[in-house]
Order: structure tokens, then sequence, then C-alpha cells
């Protein structure tokens, strides 16, 4: 049930009938936004429906072309993102922005670094600091270690702590449980709780609607950039706050076709990475769904680089169609039909400087070149292919990808793979991030290439996606593949025990 004592009065910051266009787009139409403190107001949309926009806007990175800002009654101008922290209002961003090679407290503290005499930085302090926040939210992160390598949901709390470190008084969280398991989840839940008691406003997107009736009070809606509605969440259910959003009815969000699996398109035998996972054996059929499933940090994205040959492992063996992949080779497993895309669409998925057509015709360059030049007309019908079957939103192709949204920019990754025609393909959190309409069309397509034949080998940590599209689950506990589940006995409780190290409590299923 949603929380629904709310601090009245005046409301801490306003957003009075905002505008903002990029050339032809209008991202912004005459939007206005109200936060209240000791409020969390949840801010839901399509991918495409301006969220982003309103979020650079309150945190100083765009400027709106009309309407005005207050905060506590008093008009607000902000020249950039210093001027927004100045105010109190902290942001933090769906997809982590951390300096690889800095440790995390470099990275919580850069700019504000606690100094000694003769302006030191207080490195002592600061890591005293670092603790502090990290003890707020009931983890355990070494202030010390280097940026670089830290899994996504790990980037996303030290970018957590970073804004619990301003003792801002708004905060904007984009996507903020994207990426974390379900303990991580409810210890940001307590900390957004306790910041909103102590009155501080809190503005929270999410794609993810338990989230959203369990910790908001307020639910505005937002379509092609503009506000459609602001209600009490008490008032809504799903399927009037999915009509809002889209407006349409989303007819299914899991749509599963029956197949009947074919020839092993991808085997998996005794895998093992020293200290990152061990004795992994699985296959995947051709016309099927396989989920491998189990908390964050089980092994699951390090088992699927190692297949895809992105990071290579100690032994074992992974077969394409029969043939032997050789290690820590990514050429040669995309040339047998393994296709991959990555968990972190922006630092592994896509060249974030380079136009959409460029970057969904990357894995086809050399198909598409003659004498060794590609020419702009090939480059562009082969993305426009692509580009319109998923229906990826644009202004134009040759805008860079950096500009489309969370989801569009999924599309673009599975654009990209899935023109190289693939045997096999893996997929790592298809859905991070991404709204309820991109959601389904994602899922379609998955049982789309399932039912053509495609081995599908999907990594997910949202347990309704794994039951209601694998045909078998595969789970993982601390680098083991502990379990396999059939489709007719997987459920929640089941894949949780197992994900958790209690196996065998129900049923006798076994890995592969």
């Amino acid at each position: 049930m949603p929380e629904r004592n709310r601090v009245a009065g005046e409301p801490l910051l306003a957003l009075d009938r905002a505008s903002k266009s990029f050339g032809a787009v209008a991202a912004l139409r005459d939007v206005s936004l109200e936060l209240c403190p000791g409020e969390v107001h949840a801010l839901v949309g399509e991918n495409g429906a301006g969220k982003s926009t309103l979020v650079k806007i309150l945190a100083g990175v765009h400027t709106p072309d009309s309407g005005t800002l207050t905060l506590d009654g008093r008009p607000l101008v902000l020249t950039g993102p210093a001027d927004a922290r100045a105010a109190g209002i902290a942001v933090i961003y769906q997809e982590p922005t951390l300096f690889p090679d800095l440790s995390v407290a470099e990275n919580i503290f850069m700019g504000r670094q606690p100094l000694r005499r003769l302006r030191r930085i207080d490195t002592a302090r600061m890591r005293e600091r670092c603790v502090e926040l990290f003890a707020r939210l009931g983890v355990t992160l070494d202030p010390d270690r280097p940026a670089r390598g830290l899994s996504i949901a790990d980037q996303q709390l030290v970018e957590i702590a970073k804004a619990l470190s301003f003792d801002a008084r708004v905060v904007v969280m984009d996507e903020p449980t994207a990426a974390l398991s379900g303990v991580e989840v409810e210890r940001l839940f307590a900390v957004t709780r306790s910041m909103r008691e102590s009155g501080a406003a809190i503005l929270f997107i999410s794609h993810r609607f338990d989230e959203v009736f369990a910790l908001c009070q307020r639910i505005t809606v937002m379509r092609d950039g503009q506000r459609v509605s602001t209600d009490p969440a008490a008032d809504l259910d799903v399927s009037e706050l999915v009509r809002r959003m889209v407006g349409r009815e989303v007819a299914q969000l899991f749509p599963k076709t029956p197949t009947e699996p074919g020839e092993v398109l991808l085997d998996v035998r005794e895998l093992t990475r020293h200290g990152v996972f061990a004795d992994v054996s699985f296959q995947v059929r051709g016309g099927e769904i396989v989920a491998l499933a189990g908390l964050v940090g089980a092994g699951r994205s390090e088992v699927i680089r190692a297949v895809f040959g992105v990071d290579r492992y100690d032994s074992g063996e992974v077969s394409v169609a029969g043939s032997r992949l050789p290690r820590g080779a990514p050429a040669a497993a995309m040339a047998a039909g393994l296709a991959l895309v990555p968990e972190d669409r922006r630092q592994q998925g896509l060249v974030m400087e380079l136009s959409i057509e460029r970057n969904a015709t990357l894995t086809r360059r050399w198909q598409l070149s003659r004498f060794g030049l590609l020419g702009r007309s090939a480059e562009r019908g082969a993305a426009d292919t692509w580009l319109r079957r998923l229906q990826v939103k644009a202004g134009r192709p040759t805008d860079p990808v950096s500009t489309l949204s969370g989801g569009n920019q999924q599309k673009v990754v599975l654009a990209k793979w899935l023109s190289t025609n693939p045997k096999v393909l893996i997929v790592d959190e298809p859905t991070r991030g991404i709204d309820i309409g991109t959601k389904s069309e994602v899922h379609r397509l998955m049982s789309q290439l399932a039912a053509d034949g495609v081995a599908v080998l999907m990594v997910s940590s949202e347990l309704p996606e794994v039951l209601a599209m694998a045909d078998r689950v595969l789970v993982m506990h601390e680098g083991r593949l502990v379990r396999e589940i059939g489709r007719d006995r997987a459920d929640e409780e089941t894949v949780m025990l197992a994900a958790t190290g209690q196996v065998g409590t129900h049923g006798e299923d076994t890995p592969s």
C-alpha cells in the first residue's frame, strides 16, 4: 500500500509551464510539477516522454526555453549543475557517471574533498565519511578501490552515496533501483523514507510499478513531452497508470509464443574462471528462451561475458552449433553466430559520440563496405531497416545516439546485433530502465526470435520477466550453477530459495 502521510503546505520546488526543444524536437511542452517537503513524488512515462529532459532542467544541465523554476517560493535560475547543488538539489542518474581511474571516495567527494592545513586533501576524513555513507545504505564498499571494474549495482550505490553526501533538500532519483537486487532496493527505500521524514522533497522515476505504489504519495504521468496528470497514488491502479502513460491499452506485457526446442545451439561445459565462477555447464536449444537468474554478484554477467569471449576463462569449453570456440575471441564468437547485448548499454553497447545509424551498423561494417570503403547510402539503408523494425523514436538517424532515451538506446543495441542474424542471442538485463511499452516490444521480439529458431539466453534480475518468458530457469549462487527449473515448476519462491543457496527445498530439479 502507498504511504499516505504527507507534509502539507507550499511546494519546496516548483516548475511552472516549462518548455524545451532541441532543434525541431519538442522534448517538453508546457510542463508543471510541484515537489512538496516530506513527500516522495513519482514521475512515470514511456521512454521519450520527456522525463530525462525535465530531470536535466532540475539538475541545471538544461535551461528551459520558457517557464520558471522556484525554490521556497523564490525564483531560481540554474546556469549549471554547480548551481543546482548549491541550491540543495541532488540528482541520481539512471546511468552511473563515475571517473573509472579514481577511487570510490574520490568520486563521491569530487570537488568537495575535506581539507587539512595548507589545503591538502584529508584522505583519512574522506574515507571515514565514505564509510558513514555506506553504513547508512547498509552496504560495504571499499572507499579506496578504483571505480573501474565495479558492477552496475555498485556504481549505482556510489552515485546514491554521492547524492546523500550533499544533505540535499531536493533529491531526484532517476531509475535508482534498475540494477539493484531486492535486498539493495529495500535498503535504498529505507534511506529514502528517512530523507522524506526529515523533510526532503524526493522525485522518484521508475518503470517498476510495485516500487512506485510502495514508496510514493503522488504520481505525475508524462506522455509525448506533456504532463498528462498528477494524482494521489491511492487513487490509481496499475492498469490506469499504464493507460495514461501509453495512451492505449497494453494487451500483453509478456507475449510468449509456445515453441518446440530444436537442436543444441549453445553448449557450455565445465566453464571455470578462478575466483569468479566454477564448473558452469548448460545447453540452450534453438527455439527456446533460457533465463540465467540469481542475485546481483552471483556471477551471471561474468559467465556470459566469458561465453562470448570478452573475458577469458581458465578451463572448460564453449561450442556453438557443434563448433568449439577459442577462448577470449569475440570475433570468432560473432563469426560462429553469437550475439551479446550487454548490461551496460552506454559503456559496452554503444559509442555515444557516434550517430544512431553508425551504432546500428557497427557489427556489419565490413559486410556493407566495398573495396574497404563504407558508403553512406549502404550504411543508412541497413540502419533504417532495423530502426524501423524496432520502432526507434529518433529525430534524425545522423543524430548522436546519446540524444536518445534509454529505451531507444536499448533498441539500437538490439538492432546492431539482430542485423547479424545470430544463431544464439545473449541478452543481459534486456529491459533494465525501459518503459512498459518498450518492454512489451522487447519481449515480443525475443519470443519471435525463439519462434524463428534462435536460441535465446537471458540474464534478468526481474523475476516476473524470468518466470513469464523463460522455458527453463538456470539459477546461480556464488559463482555456481545450483539449479535448473522447468517452466511448469518455476515460481518466485523456488527461484529465490535457489538464488540464496537453499537448494532442494522444493522439487528435485538439478543443474544441467
